[in-house]
């Protein structure tokens, strides 16, 4: 029987261990730095290479999931649009109060002992988790919890970049499956269709059509949320109309998706036009998520009234 240690090798852990400690050996340096921009640029460069590489399984894990899932694709864009608000934030963080805290270091070590305990459990998304639990740490050790509260956003940000369980996936996924066949029929009924419904199963006269996973709408409620949280944060100032923007990317993707299951029945039944397979069903899916984001910025656009309203 394999010890626990058998799990991870014994450079894996060396650097672990060496993350942790950069980050205790940095303090010292940052405190009698400028607040943001370290004077010791080495130092702060080998403190990036260490976190890099003492998580390297997650990050492993993370871009296996993003190019080989199009669900969550749009993971390898969560960074680069973190950066991108982070330099935005430049000024307000170059006057931001820098208060460091021993909470970080606390925040550090709760996150590395989580780490290693989802890393030898084979436990992905806590092991995803940990990481941005750790840049939390580093932040409020180095800088304080008025630098952390002002990078809330971009840190918030990265939980986008990590995949749903598989459990939770499925369990969101059958209930959105079996919500939009009983919409699109019901509406398919409305209009006068001969068609009935079994579980996620439609039958017509000379077709029968399956709402499967991919058609739940599960996969495009990950990225409406994500670029509707995105966007909301980017062209609203206020917190209240953010928030109503980001959460309306729920219904939008969930009446899309009826939509284009909708779509689907209408071709066949009247054109007798398959829209299910092929080359057409890839276009006519771009061309639905197109529309999505079109309510999305329309969404936007009304609640702006509001946002200049309180400006």
């Amino acid at each position: 029987m394999h010890s626990i240690f058998s799990l991870v090798s014994a450079e894996e852990i060396v650097f672990i261990i060496h993350g942790y400690m950069c980050v205790s050996v940095a303090k010292k340096s940052i405190m009698n730095s400028h607040p943001l921009i370290t004077k010791k640029f080495s130092l702060t460069v080998a403190l990036v290479i260490s976190f890099v590489i003492a998580f390297f399984p997650v990050w492993r894990n993370l871009v296996s999931a993003w190019f080989n899932n199009d669900q969550y694709s749009h993971g390898f864009f969560i960074i680069p649009i973190c950066i991108y608000i982070l330099w935005r934030k430049r000024y307000i963080l170059y006057k931001t109060q820098v208060s460091p805290s021993r909470w970080g270091l606390f925040l550090v070590i709760f996150s590395i002992s989580i780490y290693l305990f989802a890393y030898f459990g084979e436990i992905v998304t806590i092991s995803s988790l940990s990481l941005v639990l750790f840049i939390a740490g580093v932040l409020v050790y180095f800088y304080g919890f008025l630098i952390l509260k002002t990078l809330i956003f971009p840190l918030c940000l990265l939980l986008f970049m990590i995949p749903i369980p598989s459990q939770i996936f499925t369990s969101l996924t059958i209930p959105l499956q079996i919500f939009v066949s009983k919409s699109s029929v019901f509406i398919g009924s409305l209009m006068g269709m001969p068609i009935y419904r079994e579980g996620n199963v439609i039958h017509l006269p000379e077709q029968t059509l399956q709402v499967v996973q991919a058609c739940s709408g599960l996969r495009s409620l990950i990225s409406l949320l994500t670029l509707s949280a995105v966007f909301s944060y980017l062209t609203l100032k206020s917190n209240v109309l953010r928030s109503i923007l980001f959460i309306s990317g729920i219904p939008i993707a969930i009446f899309v998706n009826i939509i284009r299951v909708l779509l689907m029945i209408l071709f066949f039944y009247h054109f007798n036009y398959d829209l299910t397979k092929g080359t057409i069903h890839t276009i006519y899916g771009v061309i639905i998520f197109a529309f999505a984001l079109i309510t999305i910025f329309v969404g936007k656009g009304v609640l702006s009234i509001w946002d200049r309203s309180a400006a």
